[in-house]
């Protein structure tokens, strides 16, 4: 048991877990240093990596046969604080603002009661499958969420890297209202059944 709880997917998971604080701490050095982008480059690169985390714990586990219990249940978690944390930052240092707000908050909203519908079905011994457009939504989210992090220090190299990225949040929450009506749509007919 203990053994399983150290293994590679998992520690691949912890990694992207302890990425939050990490990233959280990066950008409040951004917002102490004068003229430089190297915290934004920091936290986009520390970003990328756990993200590319959250598809190599998943396959690593399957393919290596090395699937667990805590891992089933810390993987979904890991995404949401990954996600959640970083939007709310980007929320914080104005990056995105106004209408681009509303896409964060269907993002968050609908990661939320995606959560709390696994976990009612879990109780019933109903498992929801992540669909493929679940998939390309959460890659979807990541680039977004990619650019916005280097925002300001990417213009130099790519012009406009927050509008893309802002463009990408808002296909990205188009996706999740999309994702997020199948899963209930799967969901409430166990609900409804269950009354």
């Amino acid at each position: 048991m203990a053994k399983r709880a150290y293994n590679i997917p998992n520690m691949l998971t912890y990694g992207r877990i302890i990425a939050v604080p990490l990233i959280v701490l990066l950008f409040y050095i951004e917002g102490r240093l004068e003229s430089t982008y190297f915290a934004r480059w920091a936290a986009f690169w520390l970003f990328a990596v756990a993200s590319l985390t959250d598809f190599l714990d998943g396959y690593l586990a399957r393919i290596w046969k090395q699937t667990s219990n805590i891992g089933r249940m810390l993987d979904p978690i890991a995404d949401k604080l990954l996600v959640s944390s970083v939007l709310l930052l980007l929320a914080a240092d104005g990056t995105i603002a106004g209408w681009t707000l509303w896409a964060a908050i269907i993002i968050l909203c609908r990661e939320i009661l995606v959560s709390g519908l696994r976990e009612y079905l879990a109780a019933l011994k109903v498992s929801v499958p992540v669909t493929r457009i679940a998939k390309w939504k959460t890659t979807a989210q990541m680039v977004a969420i990619g650019f916005l992090l280097v925002g300001p220090a990417g213009e130099a190299i790519l012009p406009n890297t927050t509008l893309i990225g802002i463009v990408l949040l808002w296909i990205s929450a188009l996706l999740t209202i999309y994702t997020g009506y199948d899963y209930f749509r799967a969901g409430l007919k166990h609900v409804v059944d269950e009354e």
